[in-house]
């Protein structure tokens, strides 16, 4: 073995960057690239409003409980001025533009109208509508704990400043305990806003929330990241009737930096204690694990002494994700009904306050147990009649155009399990792929060609490009969007350069996001026929930001060194490796074979390794962070190698 074998692997750590958000430069106002709606368009968005109850305003009634100030301007900044010139809340909420689903107006409305300092009980506040998540703080015995922490540092900072000089009481009691509800960043994104002004705070997390963080966030994460620019719109520029106008969750997302502050305790798995009690700052809480519910690590918690449970994001006003469009592990819709089931046994005689991330919080045994019993069927309804339909010989894209006729009618009637973060078809979709895979076990499907020669034989089994474009402009003109789509995909795939059915794609892409009921599918169709029109824009959010790379554990680095190698180039050179970190004691085996990166920890170096590198893990944060390089670390002598060093 001589040296550069293992430097290959050395320079992919060298090479890691926090990601960046790319695209291409803007091109004027990207608002004014909106067409109107068609007259199909309009139809279908007024006939779709002729079975919505506009009059159950209960919601908005919640919504508006308990406020005790508006937003500042300072306060508001980081997400709703984006919105304000857009949405005025309940007095539009039934007159929705041609151009938008009046389902997901209705709920873009709701939305923005959280836009406060909230009380929910004595001790309990909420500061909502400053980003995609809302911050909870509850009262202890020695100051507050806050549960949840937003998105990005700016939109923390100023919901603490907010909170502090407005809370009618404790302002100038510190926080001591912050609470991560699950692994996704809206939840921990804040989180040194909170540290730096109280150094001593304790963190908590669920089981498995740091490795969870990482697999999610950096793992996939370039790929996830351009994703979630087009789930939540965030190339579309500012909210317009033609444009992004909500993310089921809340408006839509701050923007500053994402950061992470690792835990101080994590708490146990559901394995070893489903339930779990304790103490944070005097005050008892019982978790309940969700890991694999709406994150891979997550929890909820009933405060037994305020009859107050918090829900994380287990249930939120609208059905949740199953399977999540930015990309993530498919979540387990059974096992979701299952918690929130086994919630409503637990606590449901008693509970009196039920808040979360997400959503206004609700009041009275009677009215949160009802919501509870809807949340938990909505999710028991796409597990069961999707395997139902599978078990009947229906194939999964099939189902995912059905499922929605499967709706019971007290489903279908309240607002809040409507589909607009996860819709009835592709969380019926994300079920059938969980049990049964991707195959349909159709052979056509078993081994079809790349995209791009399929494209072009279907392209010249339609009579060539222009012949499809004739054909594809006549079902637009009759409301077809959904196959036009498909046939002039075959087209763009085909020729990419083919501006007449680029653009026509694109206005079919288009007025599908109009008709869309989830925020998600209208951002998408948007993002996609902007993208068609004048090319990739710049927002996408970067979730592998410095505070969340610095908690990459040594086998999370090694992990992604793997996902970066060239199997055909590195084939030719096996290596094994041991990787000894001295500041945290840790010791790691590297084997490159048949062209795979495998690594394991082990508690004492192997002698049989070809060569040994030393570093601490403070330096290969440093690495990740782009402050140095492998290469200066061994010139330096920071960082050695022992062992067969020819080169």
């Amino acid at each position: 073995m001589k040296l550069n074998k293992t430097l290959i692997a050395l320079s992919v750590v060298s090479s890691f960057s926090v990601f960046a958000a790319g695209g291409s430069k803007p091109v004027g106002d990207i608002t004014a690239y909106g067409k109107p709606a068609t007259q199909h368009t309009i139809e279908a968005n007024q006939t779709f409003a002729d079975r919505l109850n506009f009059e159950d305003v209960r919601a908005f009634e919640n919504n508006d409980k308990g406020l005790i100030v508006p937003l500042s301007t300072e306060a508001r900044k980081s997400l709703n001025d984006r919105f304000s010139h857009l949405h005025k809340g309940q007095t539009i909420a039934a007159d929705a533009p041609d151009t938008v689903n009046p389902s997901l107006w209705r709920q873009a409305q709701l939305n923005h109208s959280a836009d406060g300092l909230y009380k929910v009980r004595d001790g309990i506040y909420q500061v909502r509508g400053t980003d995609l998540s809302s911050a909870s703080f509850i009262r202890g015995e020695s100051g507050w704990i806050v549960y949840d922490v937003l998105l990005t540092q700016e939109a923390m900072e100023a919901s603490l400043d907010f909170f502090l000089e407005n809370v009618p009481e404790g302002g100038d009691l510190p926080v001591v305990a912050m609470i991560y509800s699950h692994s996704h960043a809206d939840h921990f994104g804040g989180s040194r806003a909170i540290q730096n002004r109280f150094p001593d705070v304790k963190v908590y997390a669920p089981h498995g929330f740091v490795n969870e963080t990482i697999d999610e966030n950096v793992l996939a994460g370039n790929a996830m990241s351009r994703r979630t620019a087009y789930q939540y719109g965030g190339t579309l520029g500012k909210a317009s009737e033609t444009g992004a106008i909500d993310a089921a969750l809340a408006n839509g997302l701050s923007v500053g930096a994402i950061t992470l502050v690792a835990p101080d305790k994590t708490l146990p798995s559901g394995e070893e204690s489903k339930l779990y009690e304790t103490k944070i700052d005097g005050l008892d809480f019982v978790f309940i694990d969700t890991a694999g519910t709406e994150a891979p690590a997550g929890h909820a918690a009933y405060i037994p002494s305020m009859n107050a449970l918090w829900t994380g994001e287990m249930m939120y006003h609208g059905m949740h994700n199953v399977y999540t469009l930015r990309g993530a592990k498919v979540r387990d819709s059974l096992k979701w009904s299952k918690d929130i089931n086994m919630m409503i046994n637990e606590w449901g005689g008693d509970v009196e306050y039920l808040f979360g991330s997400h959503s206004s919080p609700m009041w009275g045994n009677e009215e949160i147990v009802d919501f509870m019993k809807l949340q938990r069927d909505n999710y028991g309804f796409v597990h069961n009649q999707t395997l139902r339909l599978a078990n009947n010989g229906m194939v999964m894209q099939d189902i995912g155009a059905k499922i929605n006729d499967e709706l019971p009618e007290s489903l279908r009637a309240s607002w809040h399990t409507n589909g607009y973060h996860g819709t009835y078809s592709h969380n019926a979709r994300a079920v059938y792929n969980m049990y049964l895979g991707y195959f349909d076990m159709n052979p056509a499907n078993l081994n079809p060609l790349p995209l791009k020669e399929e494209a072009q034989k279907f392209v010249e089994y339609m009579g060539g490009s222009d012949a499809v474009i004739k054909k594809a402009q006549l079902d637009f003109d009759q409301g077809n969007y959904r196959f036009v789509s498909t046939a002039l995909n075959k087209v763009v795939i085909a020729e990419p350069d083919n501006t007449k059915a680029r653009q026509l794609l694109a206005d079919s892409f288009e007025q599908q996001g109009y008709q869309a009921e989830g925020a998600g599918w209208r951002n998408i169709f948007l993002t996609g026929a902007q993208e068609l029109r004048i090319g990739t824009m710049p927002g996408a959010p970067k979730t592998a930001s410095p505070d969340v790379l610095s908690e990459m554990t040594v086998t999370n680095l090694l992990d992604y060194i793997a996902v970066q190698v060239v199997a055909t180039k590195a084939e030719s050179v096996p290596f094994t490796l041991n990787v000894n970190v001295p500041d945290i004691n840790e010791k790691h085996f590297v084997e490159m074979s048949n062209g795979n990166l495998n690594n394991i920890e082990v508690t004492k170096l192997s002698e049989d390794a070809d060569a040994t590198l030393h570093v601490n893990k403070a330096d290969l944060t440093k690495i990740l962070l782009g402050q140095t390089t492998m290469a200066e670390l061994l010139k330096s002598g920071q960082a050695g190698i022992t062992g067969d060093a020819t080169y």
